[in-house]
This record gives structure tokens, C-alpha cells and sequence, in this order.
């Protein structure tokens, strides 16, 4: 659904993602380039974070098993994976899905 260059681009950005769990309180940093998103959140709680392009929105975020963590919220779904020393990241918006693999450096 993308045009050929943006998705390009996506797959050329390189990131760092630092997950942080206390109990149910999580902080995830995402650091690409020079941009650094910092979201802090506790499982079934509502919490607001913040997207890859700015956007603020509020999210519940909850735990399914010991290594999931899916947030749903006005059409969007995020689901983050960790397997081992992988950590699989797909969001759902508008029909379009983006996955995302990362390995622990």
C-alpha cells in the first residue's frame, strides 16, 4: 500500500530498542539517528505514547503469556514478541501491516 521509496527507506533505518520491565511497568526506548522516543507504560493500566512520526495516543497495553506484549487503539494494533535474542515488532493500521526484526546486540 506503500509507494516502493518509503518503503525502502523503512527498511534502511537502523534503531536501537532498549525494553526496561519492573514487575508490570515497562519503559521502551527507541533511539534511530538522532531521534530518541522514551514510553513508559504498566500493563492494563492506560498509559499515552508516543509513535515513530510524533503522534501522542493513549493505550492499554497487556501481556499475553510471558513474552508479549500487545497495545490496541483507535484501528491500530502493535503487537512486540521477544523470543530468545530476538524480538519481532508488528503493527496493524489501516489494513497495512509493517514487521519489524531485531536482533540483541
Amino acid at each position: 500500500g506503500l509507494p516502493e521509496d518509503q518503503i525502502q527507506k523503512g527498511k534502511d533505518l537502523k534503531s536501537v530498542t532498549e525494553i526496561v520491565q519492573d514487575g508490570k511497568k515497562f519503559t521502551i526506548t527507541i533511539t534511530t539517528g538522532s531521534k530518541v522516543i522514551k514510553n513508559q507504560f504498566t500493563i492494563g493500566e492506560e498509559s499515552e505514547i508516543e509513535l515513530m512520526n510524533g503522534q501522542k495516543m493513549k493505550v492499554v497495553v497487556q501481556m499475553e503469556g510471558n513474552n508479549k506484549l500487545v497495545a490496541e487503539a483507535k484501528g491500530m494494533k502493535s503487537v512486540t514478541e521477544l523470543n530468545g535474542d530476538t524480538i519481532t515488532y508488528t503493527m496493524t493500521f489501516g489494513g497495512i501491516t509493517m514487521k519489524r526484526v531485531s536482533k540483541r546486540i
